[in-house]
């Protein structure tokens, strides 16, 4: 189905430690807007979509875990070197508490991720509009954290995943304006 090379969809580097950093990119890790819900409500919501729309979904869906990677790799680099006392400046103590270095799908607040992130009606188009909203929130939230950061490689990550979560939504346009087309001239659904 995938075939997997042992590299990112794009470069990742950190120019230094920075457990705060990490702690708002968690959010994208294992928040309701994260790469996470995204990748999972698209993989799902392909079972009930028309079709020619079926494509998209799965593709965009795959790409979100390949950036669920690139942001676990991001974390782990702000974090590698971080001393406890560090992780506990960054309001990282519960989570080294309980998880020391692990990755742990929560959101940056610490609340775990829970499947009532995901979202589908089972109509199309009101699908696809939740994804566009999805993708949206996500590309807002990529941009705060460029605007909370300081480090110039990391951000340059950051920005490629800001533009893909646009070009997601473009895609997802596109489909809408392809099922109400659809729509309209069959009166389908």
């Amino acid at each position: 189905m995938w075939v997997y090379e042992k590299k990112l969809q794009y470069p990742v580097k950190v120019s230094t430690c920075n457990p705060m950093l990490a702690k708002y990119l968690v959010e994208q890790y294992g928040g309701a807007d994260g790469e996470l819900s995204a990748a999972l409500r698209y993989l799902n919501q392909r079972y009930t979509i028309p079709d020619k729309i079926i494509g998209l979904l799965n593709d965009i869906g795959t790409e979100e875990f390949a950036h669920l990677e690139m942001i676990a790799t991001m974390i782990y680099k702000l974090t590698k070197d971080a001393t406890p006392e560090q992780l506990k400046a960054a309001g990282l103590d519960t989570h080294y508490v309980n998880h020391d270095s692990a990755l742990y799908y929560s959101n940056a607040d610490g609340v775990p991720w829970t499947a009532s992130y995901i979202q589908a009606k089972g109509d199309p188009i009101a699908d696809l509009y939740e994804d566009i909203a999805a993708e949206e929130k996500a590309r807002a939230t990529y941009q705060w954290i460029i605007n909370m950061s300081d480090d110039p490689d990391l951000n340059d990550s950051l920005r490629f995943l800001r533009e893909r979560e646009i070009v997601h939504s473009q895609r997802f346009r596109e489909a809408v304006e392809i099922l109400k087309d659809e729509r309209d001239k069959k009166r389908i659904f």
